[in-house]
């Protein structure tokens, strides 16, 4: 059971998604919570029935997934429907999260939280902090050539998150991914083996 936890967040088109994957190359386990609430609202999802009863069932897909380009539009519009839409969803991810978490084998696990300062309590539950940081405008040119966005969309999204400062502000550790992988690389085995120590001082710390 992994008692050491280090949340990962970044803003959209940082490479979160990367960096994790690298960590998980390392040997930590990984819980996503973008993967959670993808499963959460995937056709059959624990919150497809709270969300089609809090919007109608036009924002299912004919699969009776949610309907995400449906809902971005609708939350981007309508600041209620953020709202409405984290109550069903944060309090399953929080609990799902940590008990995967929990049930990690690993000295010590990533917790991906794209939204972690948005999020409020997740710093209790996490031993370290890192923040994925680059550049608004690769950011920008990442999302629009990976989604297909249009650049005014990418800017909604990006406006929606805390900002960059809010990021870097409660990091113990920032991982910068302006460059490519092979920048990326030193830093991660690096950041690792801090982790195993830590974790190993935790374990011997409840000894």
């Amino acid at each position: 059971m992994s008692d050491f936890v280090v949340g990962l967040t970044g803003g959209i088109g940082s490479g979160k998604s990367t960096v994790a994957d690298l960590f998980v190359a390392q040997g930590a386990s990984l819980v996503d919570t973008d993967v959670i609430a993808h499963q959460l609202t995937a056709s059959a999802g624990r919150a497809m029935p709270r969300i089609i009863s809090t919007f109608g069932k036009e924002i299912a897909d004919a699969q009776g997934a949610m309907d995400r380009a449906a809902m971005r539009r609708l939350v981007f519009t309508d600041p209620a429907a953020r709202i409405k839409l984290e109550a069903i969803l944060h309090p399953l991810i929080r609990q799902i999260s940590a008990e995967r978490c929990a049930q990690a084998l690993t000295p010590y696990v990533i917790l991906a939280v794209p939204l972690l300062v948005e999020s409020g309590n997740y710093r209790e539950r996490c031993d370290r902090i890192i923040a994925v940081d680059c550049p608004e405008m690769v950011q920008i040119s990442r999302v629009m050539a990976r989604n297909r966005l249009p650049e005014a969309e990418v800017r909604a999204i990006l406006a929606a998150q805390a900002s960059r400062e809010q990021r870097l502000a409660i990091a113990d550790d920032v991982i910068d991914n302006a460059g490519g992988l092979n920048n990326l690389y030193p830093k991660i085995a690096e950041l690792h083996l801090k982790y195993l120590e830590l974790a190993a001082q935790k374990a011997k710390a409840k000894c």
